[in-house]
């Protein structure tokens, strides 16, 4: 592919780092970068994935955001995956404070435990709008549990970024539990994914990303769980012949900030970071949409894949069984963990944030789409900087 994902996500998509000792450098030497007073300031932002991506359109878009509202006075400098290095790379660097913006999805539950909440199965809602209003509804993105959890990692959590559903694939129709049973998916090297499947009656396998094509092509797993962008991305879907959509979970990303940094921000850079990551809830979920939407369709058109969505039924059979997985989570974290699950099932409970807009309808979709059918989706106003390009990401 071209891109990433997730999750826990992840897998790792898993470029080399391209960018060689040359961008290492430049991020290592990044503070000696910022002006004298009076000057454009730089604040540098990695990103997990390449140009054309979700992050990456939602980074540019905020870079664009800060400087009018600084009226050019700051510069967001935006360094797509492969130039700082590799994933744990940018997570150094931005400890460090030599990036001092960030993108983190799968692969950042290894430096921060507590964010593998977001690998969970059925712990979000089967609206992505209301999804990604209800993760930035301060209540949440500013829980201290999660602000202390960050922090104590020397970094500091802004916002988080839904970027499509979790999709399975497989050479058989999967509806039931039953239907899993004995299928070898592969999944990352991750207990909670391992439970999860687990609890599914399926074969959790492990295999590295790069080496994912072949092992479907040859046999050696008969399943894969990617967002729809990874599966298009990199030809997975041409060697698997159901698409099964069970809105179990997303790929979520966190966009994070140098602890240190941030605190000596003035309080007017801290004003114009918060205005620009309110105003960017609505605009990714459209951008995210529409990418996804139209990978979907370049699946649909050019194989004999089957779409299947589950029905509400069938969604609840395997939620039952995602439940335990929940205590595996807290086991794991603690107290900490604990208390983010409750407050994010709290609010899911609650429903939508009363000062966002309201959700958009969900599109009604044919439970099963024929091979090369396209799905109807809700058309998009307000994305049109998103790329048609790919993303290199890490998914699960």
């Amino acid at each position: 592919m071209k891109w990433r994902n997730g999750w826990i996500g992840a897998a790792a998509l898993i470029l080399t780092a391209c960018g060689g000792d040359d961008e290492q450098q430049k991020a290592q030497t990044a503070k000696d970068e910022q002006p004298a007073t009076g000057q454009v300031e730089v604040w540098r932002f990695g990103l997990e994935e390449i140009e054309g991506s979700v992050q990456y359109e939602y980074a540019n878009r905020f870079a664009e955001i800060v400087s009018e509202k600084t009226d050019g006075q700051v510069e967001v400098r935006l360094f797509p995956y492969g130039q700082l290095g590799g994933l744990t790379d940018i997570y150094d660097q931005v400890q460090a404070g030599s990036v001092q913006l960030a993108f983190g999805s799968g692969f950042l539950g290894g430096t921060v435990p507590e964010s593998q909440l977001f690998s969970l199965n059925f712990i979000l809602t089967d609206d992505e709008l209301r999804n990604t209003q209800i993760l930035n509804d301060e209540a949440f993105r500013k829980n201290d549990d999660l602000i202390d959890s960050f922090r104590e990692r020397s970094l500091h959590p802004l916002a988080i970024v839904p970027e499509g559903w979790q999709v399975w694939t497989a050479n058989k129709a999967v509806r039931t539990p039953e239907d899993f049973a004995g299928l070898a998916i592969r999944t990352m090297d991750n207990r909670l994914l391992r439970e999860t499947y687990s609890a599914y009656g399926a074969n959790p396998t492990t295999m590295e990303y790069g080496e994912l094509y072949s092992g479907l092509q040859l046999g050696q797993l008969d399943g894969n769980i990617q967002p729809v962008f990874a599966h298009q991305e990199m030809d997975f879907y041409q060697v698997q012949d159901y698409m099964i959509f069970a809105n179990q979970a997303q790929f979520i990303a966190t966009v994070m900030a140098n602890a240190d940094w941030y605190d000596n921000l003035s309080d007017e850079h801290e004003q114009v970071i918060e205005d620009a990551v309110v105003e960017l809830v609505p605009y990714i979920h459209e951008v995210q949409t529409r990418l996804n939407t139209e990978r979907l369709n370049i699946i649909t058109e050019n194989s004999d894949i089957e779409v299947i969505r589950l029905t509400p039924e069938e969604r609840a059979v395997f939620r039952e069984r995602s439940l335990p997985v929940r205590d595996v989570f807290v086991d794991m974290v603690g107290d900490r963990g604990e208390n983010l699950l409750n407050a994010l099932l709290e609010l899911v409970e609650e429903g939508a944030p009363e000062s966002a807009d309201e959700p958009v309808p969900t599109t009604e979709t044919n439970d099963s789409i024929a091979p090369g059918e396209s799905p109807t989706q809700p058309e998009l106003d307000h994305a049109d900087n998103a790329s048609d390009d790919a993303a290199e990401s890490v998914t699960p």
